[in-house]
């Protein structure tokens, strides 16, 4: 068996290259120093390649952290081990040189269980464990959860090192990642390593459940020598398989909190301030991306700057992969609350797509000419393009040694085969009529077989393909197979919010600069068709500036006018771009393809696309294709070629696409297959520039295409192809062959194409332009590859266009045509004499253009921003924004008031039903609907009265009175009550079944009302219980019942035939007692193994307390009366337990507590759970009055979780899970808790009351269960059983009789809706949510409303499901929500307290945090008075 840390996998296969074994360790063989020194000496006759970081992170998952490369642990190297258990401490490290942690050098470390290193000893894991960042004390955490490691679970190693080995390893990687020369200096001298391998989560104590499997290994080390230390996190491919623990404190509330990484001071001085901390992660999709990206161009390698003896105000994290968090320095609670919405998260998955990056080349560009493809291609090359790396220098050179890090040998050839060596270039085998016509030319050197040789097997195989399905099970979009990735699996996404504007934003408010008019919003709503000139009636520049790009100017001809761009951009004027920054395209690809014989079609998949433009290089990827479509589609590497035209390097005296059509444009594409003469065509649209400047395309394909089986893949050599020039459009023909490889299999086949490209152009100025009528482009470095895990087709290629002779020797060209300059990806590159150029960063950016970096114009006081506006600096750029209430000026970045839009509600141009009938919904500018008003029914335009009485709104003995838009109940003489519930005023009180049967109903089955007629009167015994056997008095059917009345399944027997043999009902299990449920929540709360020192209370035989009640091994001990509670004056001293007197026997009712009353004050105020207590929180207006904060209700031996409150009769009701139960007490004084639900719950959570219909409704997550029942326990009865799997937040619309729920199912999340009688039940939200723990219905907006801990979100949509919008997202981890006024109160698990929403602008105004930390579960508000109602 291997020692740990060793390897267990088998020995590696040789690397294409011929290297066998080699880690990659082994191959960061170019220090950065020597990289930074090459990358100063342009070299004229080497194509540019790329850097260590760029190379490791273009493999991807090639090159994924494989477990034996972490950094060597366990026995055999010296470790130490740590103690199983859950919660365990090290014993202290003392090092052997003190490290330095941000400013303070410290010579002591700590490991603990939960994935955390510390300078200091830790404190009781529940004080920190579930809390976020920062925490109390210094901590470096590169997995902070609730392990354990208790049973053989795992091992925990740790050491301090200074072997070469070790500190040479640990250099590597974080030169890796600090490419800096300032970086590159570093040497360390001293390591420390720790490695959690296998560990598990922390679980519950079970009989009846396994452990999990789930198990996760990472490292942590620590570098340093005597100025600086750097700090790795290692995460191995497979290594992280579960990325939360459920908090000890939530019973049995099905929660996981993600675990955290990052970074926290702690507390620095004697005051106790919060000290500055770094988080990495913030959200489950963070966590999970941990292995699989990366700050330091490695995945799963995360590299960090923690301590230095210069300034270090916060870690700095490596960014050659990702962008950095937001790191947090000191500052005030205020401050802290006030800038929450400003902290990002790297890893999070609700990016969005704006700031992915892609990879630097798929090829090693020094390769040199005579080098061949191998007959085997590794299949994933590049399964991972680098999606999130900030742009690098397109320049950057690696030696020689790093050849072998590339998954095969790439050069300009084919493929090499074993019947092409020595032959001799053979005749062109385009279709002889189409001999005239070809102009692309294959690249010279490589033979044209005689022929279209295929094996009859292959060839069959190619043109029909599989066999038919007709059931497509496997050709769908998104097989019901395995989970669908997400895009966010595939690209991941910075969070939402601010848009951010690059250098040159399309829509960036226009800025008058006289005749040149540069600045202006390009005219989304102008319409190509119509745009026209004509010397009758002359479009001049002084009316139509708008139409030009921000960076162009405006000028008039003789017959209209023309854009053309400014200098150092390019484009056709409308649309101009900066030259030699990087470019970024997104959009959707649909298709209805036959594939062999195999129908497949998709809709509206993603594409992204990333080109370098100062080297002409264009990335494609296209997301869930279907099979076999994606591997059809690898041959048609036009779809990215369109890309590598718009963007090719330039020539002298040459344009690419993008400099003569701008960014509207259609492209057409048909293409006929040989030798199958499959055909399909292809439409790409390009609709303008988006709001950061990417370009939208939208892809159709249709059509038939050749099968490519499994395993081929797919090769297509260089080639040069002719483009020729019109006015309004550009258009191609070529012929390209393509070669499927498979093991020692080689064949050849061929397509021919047409392109036409139409675009409109500007006629004024055509005879001022010269665009050569033919260009040459010349298509180098062609990848085509598909990969089945992330179901992702990819295209690379690298574009130059020209002259259509060639121009001059590649080997005279200048760098800046052939892309062999060092310049920086935002850099352009100025051509000078013969083979010298400067490189010159493009706006936005300053440095040498070797390494350009963004310029802060808002830091630097170099914005235009003016008067109320507030300026955002964005990568080469800035942008200006307004407060709420104000918009940008027209002409000039000063912020202007916003004019009130026209109001029809307000203004009476509504066309709605009268005021009595309709409300008028007014939703900005001259938008508005018509809702008709409770009691009405219509389309709000026309409303008519609703006959409630015929609906059967009132009791049975009540009469029914309709009024127009309301009714009247009232109790028949005889009968007291509401009107809705109605008993008899001298008779006792009715069991169930005596009230069924003075007042039948139709017959309930299983599923609802039953299909026979009439009215069953059901059979009671003396006692007014449900007899067993149950028959209907007119059909003749019987059945046998439970207690409730509810029908057994299958105990159903038809008249004429023996009625069923039916049990009296069995007295059910003791309920506990109140002594055995504080003792098993008591139990839960300490995890299932309290310590000596805690208190545990003694029951005995019968669940009574016994008499004599002591505190573990302290030996303090004291009586106690038959509820618990202490009496007085018994404690005694230790070792002298008091005598007691056995306690009184328990009553028939076991008596609950006497709660701690503290009667609230009259106002609004907040009520909210905490475990054992209610607390009450007043309002003054929406502002929190922290200082008179209270317990309301002490209830020992509960958790409460869910709360709400009936208005009518001041009485306040919750769920206890810990008990089972639903529960209510009045808020008079003196007042005792009631139990109304006692029986048929196992984990009861959200609760919401109908004070209009005196019903309570609550969801039980246990029995995946949504319940009704009267307020006080009667006429109880199932809405909902089916279709749920974790229900949880509850809310009712009493007003109109509508009922909510969300349910938090990890696979298909969705917020549902129907009446409060359980009709008319529909999904109202399922799109773009993850955990929605919290929701309220707000009587003020009448909107539904929801906090999410899985997307950070608070969102409101109307009751239709319309209006959705964003209040905030950048909650923590929200557990219950309500509304009040203008604002929203929120519980939070993280910060374990109340956070206050402002409703208008999503500001968090204001948090109360009670003195006793625990997690705060429900909350409600409670007003002086009702919410207003017709009825």
């Amino acid at each position: 068996m291997a020692a740990p840390g060793q390897s267990r996998d088998p020995a590696p296969a040789q690397d294409s290259a011929g290297s066998s074994g080699r880690t990659w360790w082994k191959r960061l063989l170019i220090p950065a120093a020597a990289a930074a020194r090459e990358r100063s000496q342009p070299r004229a006759t080497a194509a540019p390649s790329m850097g260590l970081p760029a190379l490791l992170l273009l493999l991807g998952s090639v090159a994924a952290l494989p477990r034996r490369e972490l950094l060597p642990y366990g026995a055999p190297r010296g470790d130490r081990l740590l103690p199983d258990g859950d919660d365990e401490t090290s014993a202290v490290v003392t090092l052997g040189k003190p490290l330095l942690f941000y400013e303070t050098r410290f010579s002591h470390l700590y490991v603990g269980t939960n994935g955390i290193i510390s300078t200091q000893d830790f404190p009781r894991e529940t004080q920190y464990v579930d809390d976020d960042f920062p925490t109390d004390f210094p901590a470096i955490a590169p997995f902070l959860s609730d392990i354990d490691t208790s049973g053989g679970r795992g091992k925990i190693y740790y050491r301090e090192d200074q072997s070469t080995e070790v500190l040479g390893q640990a250099a590597r990687l974080i030169h890796a990642g600090f490419p800096s020369a300032a970086a590159a200096a570093f040497t360390p001298i001293h390591a420390f390593i720790a490695t959690w391998e296998n560990v598990g989560a922390y679980e519950e104590v079970s009989r009846n459940s396994e452990p999990s499997k789930k198990l996760n290994t990472f490292q942590a080390v620590l570098a340093y020598d005597d100025s600086n230390t750097y700090a790795l996190f290692l995460y191995p491919d497979d290594g992280l398989q579960f990325f939360g623990t459920r908090p000890k404190e939530s019973y049995n509330v099905q929660l996981e909190l993600p675990a955290r990484v990052g970074f926290s001071r702690g507390e620095t001085d004697y005051l106790k301030r919060e000290g500055p901390y770094y988080t990495v992660t913030s959200s489950e999709q963070s966590v999970k991306n941990l292995y699989q990206t990366s700050n330091s161009g490695i995945p799963g390698v995360w590299a960090f700057h923690i301590g230095s003896t210069s300034p270090l105000d916060n870690v700095m994290p490596a960014q050659v992969g990702e962008k950095p968090s937001v790191g947090h320095s000191r500052q005030p609670l205020e401050s802290t609350l006030s800038s929450a919405t400003l902290e990002q998260n790297v890893l999070d998955a609700d990016y969005p797509e704006e700031d992915i990056d892609y990879a630097e080349p798929f090829y090693d560009e020094n390769e040199e000419d005579d080098v061949e493809y191998p007959t085997e291609l590794v299949p994933d090359v590049y399964t991972r393009l680098d999606l999130y790396s900030e742009p690098r220098r397109s320049g950057a050179r690696l030696g020689s040694e790093l050849e072998s890090t590339l998954p095969y040998p790439v050069s300009s050839r084919r493929p090499a085969s074993p019947e092409m060596h020595g032959t001799k270039e053979g005749p062109s085998q385009a279709p002889p009529a189409l001999e005239d016509e070809v102009e692309s030319s294959q690249e010279t050197g490589i033979r044209n077989p005689s022929s279209l040789e295929t094996k009859d097997s292959l060839l069959e195989l190619t043109t029909q393909g599989l066999p038919a399905n007709t059931e497509q099970d496997n050709v769908q979009p998104y097989p019901d197979s395995d989970a669908v990735l997400s895009e966010t699996d595939i690209f991941p996404v910075y969070p939402q919010g601010e848009v951010m504007h690059q250098g040159y934003p399309e829509n960036s408010p226009p800025f008058n600069r006289g005749r040149q008019v540069v600045g202006v919003d390009e005219d989304g709503s102008f319409n190509r068709e119509g745009f026209t000139y004509n010397t009758a009636s002359k479009e001049t520049c002084e009316w139509n500036h708008s139409q030009c790009s921000q960076h162009a100017f405006c000028t008039d001809y003789a017959t209209g006018f023309c854009c053309h761009c400014q200098s150092k951009f390019y484009g056709n004027g409308r649309h101009c771009l900066p030259e030699g920054a990087a470019h970024r395209l997104n959009g959707k690809v649909s298709g209805n393809l036959l594939v062999g014989r195999t129908p497949v079609h998709f809709s509206a998949v993603d594409l992204h696309a990333y080109i370098v433009g100062n080297d002409g290089r264009a990335y494609t990827a296209i997301s869930h294709v279907p099979q076999p479509a994606a591997r059809a589609l690898m041959p048609l590497t036009p779809i990215g070629g369109l890309f590598g035209w718009l963007f090719a390097l330039e020539k002298p005296g040459y344009e690419n696409g993008f400099s003569v059509t701008g960014a509207k444009f259609t492209h057409s594409l048909d293409v006929t297959f040989y030798p199958g003469e499959e055909r399909v065509h292809i439409t790409q649209t390009a609709d303008g520039l988006g709001p950061e400047n990417y370009l939208s395309i939208k892809t159709h394909i249709q059509g038939q295409l050749p099968f490519i089986p499994e395993n081929f893949t797919v090769h297509i050599a260089p080639y040069k192809e002719l483009y020729h020039y019109s006015h309004s459009a550009v258009t191609s023909t070529a012929y390209r062959q393509y070669f499927l490889t498979f093991g020692s299999i080689n064949q050849t086949f061929a397509y021919q194409l047409h392109q036409n490209i139409t675009f409109h152009d500007c006629p004024p100025a055509r005879h001022h332009r010269d665009v050569p009528a033919v260009q040459q482009l010349s298509v180098d470095r062609i990848f085509a590859l598909y990969n089945d895990e992330e179901r992702i087709l990819r295209y690379a290629i690298t574009n130059q266009i020209g002259s259509r002779e060639g121009g001059p020797d590649l080997s005279t060209a200048n760098p800046c045509y052939d892309g062999t300059h060092a310049c920086d990806t935002t850099a352009r590159c100025q051509p000078g004499t013969g083979l010298d150029y400067t490189c010159e960063c493009t706006a936005g950016y300053r440095g040498d253009g070797r390494d350009c970096v963004d310029v802060d114009e808002c830091a630097e006081s170099l914005s235009r921003c003016g008067h109320r506006s507030v300026c955002i600096n964005s990568p080469g750029s800035y942008r200006c924004e307004c407060p709420s209430g104000y918009q940008l000026a027209v002409d000039r970045p000063v912020c202007v008031p916003i004019p009130p839009p026209s109001n029809p509600c307000e203004d009476g141009s509504h066309t709605c039903a009268s005021a009595d009938r309709a409300r008028c919904v007014h939703h900005g500018g001259g938008s508005f609907s018509c809702v008709c008003l409770a009691g009405y029914t219509g389309n709000g335009h026309n409303c008519s009265d609703v006959d409630e009485c015929a609906e059967g709104r009132c009791h049975q003995a009540a009469a029914c009175y309709n009024t127009p838009g309301s009714f009247l109940c009232r109790c028949k003489p005889g009968y007291q009550g509401d009107g809705f519930h109605c008993t008899p005023e001298t008779a006792h009180r009715l069991t169930p079944c005596e009230q069924e049967r003075l007042y039948p109903q139709p017959a309930h089955g299983l599923r609802g009302v039953s299909a026979h007629p009439g009215l069953h009167r059901p059979q009671c015994d003396d006692e007014g219980n449900y007899r067993p056997l149950q028959c209907h008095g007119s059909t003749g059917f019987c059945w046998c019942v439970d207690g409730a009345g509810q029908e057994i399944a299958g105990s159903r027997r038809p008249p004429g035939t023996a009625p069923p043999r039916c049990r009296a009902s069995e007295p059910t299990q003791r309920p506990q007692t109140m002594c055995e449920r504080w003792r098993q929540s008591l139990l839960e709360h300490y995890g299932g193994r309290p310590r000596e020192d805690q208190y545990v209370p003694q029951c005995d035989a019968l669940g009574n307390f016994n008499p004599l009640q002591c505190h573990g091994n302290s030996d303090y001990c004291w009586c106690v009366d038959e509820s618990g509670r202490e009496v007085q004056g018994t404690r005694s001293e230790p070792g002298i337990p008091p005598p007691c007197l056995p306690s009184l026997a328990p009553p028939t009712v076991q008596p609950s507590p006497r709660p701690d009353v503290t009667p609230p004050a009259t106002g609004t105020f907040l009520l909210y759970a905490q475990g054992q207590q209610i607390g009450y929180l007043p309002l003054n207006g929406t502002r929190l009055q922290k200082e008179m904060a209270k317990t309301l209700l002490s209830l020992h031996g509960s958790i409460v979780v869910g709360l709400d409150y009936d208005c009518r009769e001041k009485m306040v009701y919750w769920t206890d899970v810990a008990g089972r139960t639903v529960n209510r007490a009045s808020l008079e004084p003196g007042a005792e808790p009631e139990t109304i639900i006692n029986s048929g719950l196992m984990s009861p959570e959200g609760l919401t009351i109908d004070h209009f219909r005196r019903t309570m409704f609550w969801t039980d997550s246990g029995l995946d269960k949504i319940e009704r029942a009267r307020l006080d326990g009667s006429e109880r009865r199932v809405l909902f059983d089916a279709d749920l799997v974790n229900p949880r937040a509850i809310a009712v619309d009493a007003i109109r009789g509508n009922l909510y729920w969300t349910d938090w199912n990890r696979e298909a999340p969705k917020i549902e809706t129907s009446t409060v009688d359980g009709a008319n039940r529909r999904i109202l939200v399922n799109k773009d949510i993850g955990l929605p723990n919290g929701l309220t219905f707000d009587p003020f907006s009448k909107l539904i409303c929801w906090a999410d801990a899985g997307t950070k979100k608070l969102e409101c949509t109307l009751p239709d499901g319309t209006g959705r919008r964003v209040i905030q997202n950048n909650l923590n981890y929200p557990f219950s929500i309500v509304s009040y006024a203008n604002h929203f109160y929120h519980t939070d698990w993280r910060r374990d307290g109340v956070i206050a929403v402002n409703k208008d602008n999503g500001f968090l105004t204001d948090e109360y945090l009670p003195e006793q930390r625990s997690h705060l579960y429900g909350i409600t508000a409670v007003y002086p008075y009702c919410p207003g109602a017709r009825k």
